[in-house]
């Protein structure tokens, strides 16, 4: 690599990355003890000043031996956001790993998906380098969306690949965790490559739909736990407890990271209390989508309300409604229920869908039973979809 003999100045008008100076030191050490940067980094813990100075201090000779193409981040007002660096590999081409940790003031502005930008385009153009690669541990949301809106790749799950820390009773503790990773070519747009879906809020006086909570573990638990639910929902673990309740918010932002699935707790008017689940699934996460498949449950306290029914329209309305109006755009939506389960039947009759076919013997049931799964659909064509948004 015939690279400058320290870190060149890059800007892109909103963030600057340049080297580090004796004087971010201070704003160095703060940072360092943010408790999410003690969670997910490997910075030192304590951090003391020592390890700022000696952080700040070695970044030259970490550059001059290849190791850590290493810059500090400055927003448009010239304070200090955070550091970002890229890892040679010493290969030719190279490929290089990067790293990036942002002050807590500095985040949730999009400077750290701009600094990624930055250092990615100057590596490919100017430090050789073939292939950016990223991990971070899995359940380490922000970082993962700046890799995703730099144009990062996540690849896949490796387990067990880096250490985390957790605060708990007695103090900060270290266990390995699973991480995700992913990659970014040389010559690959610095942009997003398919969707991360948020749930909008929607409601229309009878029902309410919003994004999950973690809060809501101890509801989902309930409704998973009963009967019928279990009865209807084979796949669902027969001792349903608050971790594969957690495990499945995790899934789920995984699926809306992701781009293929859109879920929603749906509430009581006026109560924010969990009543129940609906999600919409198949989704394409570039383009647009032809057809979605429906999926709902309803705690046991919630039942016969008029709530799954109102819930499951409104899905339909956003599945259905024009992209540029705020819905996916997709041409039809699907319901498939099992011919034993009157009330899944009647919520999808209900909410407008019509009878398309039966596909035989496809369920297992818990009890051992092997049952018909009955098909409900209803085509845009067939709707009449406002532009107006359905807010909450």
């Amino acid at each position: 690599m015939d690279l400058p003999p320290w870190a060149p100045t890059l800007s892109d008008g909103v963030v600057t990355l340049r080297a580090h100076r004796p004087d971010d030191v201070p704003a160095v050490v703060a940072a360092c003890r943010d408790p999410q940067t003690v969670r997910w980094t490997t910075v030192p813990h304590p951090y003391e000043d020592r390890h700022g100075e000696q952080y700040v201090g070695t970044r030259r000779e970490e550059w001059d031996g290849r190791r850590s193409l290493t810059f500090a981040v400055e927003d448009a007002d010239g304070g200090y956001a955070g550091s970002i660096d890229l890892r040679p590999d010493g290969a030719t081409p190279a490929a290089a790993e990067v790293g990036y940790a942002f002050a807590p003031g500095a985040r949730g502005r999009g400077l750290a998906s701009r600094a990624l930008r930055l250092v990615c385009a100057w590596g490919f153009a100017e430090a050789g380098i073939e292939v950016v690669q990223w991990r971070a541990a899995a359940g380490n949301w922000p970082s993962r969306r700046v890799a995703w809106a730099a144009g990062f790749r996540v690849e896949g799950l490796v387990r067990g690949l880096l250490t985390v820390r957790e605060d708990g009773a007695d103090g900060w503790t270290t266990h390995r965790a699973d991480a995700w990773v992913g990659s970014l070519r040389r010559g690959e747009p610095l942009t997003p490559t398919h969707a991360w879906l948020t749930p909008p809020v929607l409601a229309d006086g009878t029902v309410r739909l919003r994004p999950h909570r973690q809060d809501d573990a101890a509801r989902m638990v309930e409704a998973c736990s009963d009967a019928a639910t279990q009865a209807w929902l084979p796949d669902l673990p027969a001792r349903y407890t608050e971790v594969n309740a957690l495990a499945h918010l995790e899934e789920i932002r995984t699926h809306h990271a992701d781009g293929v699935a859109l879920y929603w707790a749906f509430t009581a008017p006026g109560r924010d209390t969990l009543a129940g689940e609906v999600g919409l699934f198949g989704l394409s996460p570039v383009g647009a989508t032809h057809s979605v498949e429906i999926g709902y449950w309803t705690h046991p306290d919630s039942r016969r309300l008029g709530l799954t029914t109102a819930a499951v329209r409104l899905a339909v309305r956003h599945a259905l409604l024009p992209q540029d109006v705020g819905g996916l755009g997709a041409r039809r939506a699907l319901v498939r229920a099992a011919d034993g389960n009157v009330a899944s039947r009647r919520v999808a009759e209900k909410a407008g869908l019509r009878p398309c076919g039966r596909d035989r013997e496809v369920e297992l049931l818990r009890d051992g039973r092997v049952c018909d799964l009955l098909r409900y659909d209803v085509v845009a064509s067939e709707q009449t979809l406002d532009e107006e948004a359905v807010a909450g």
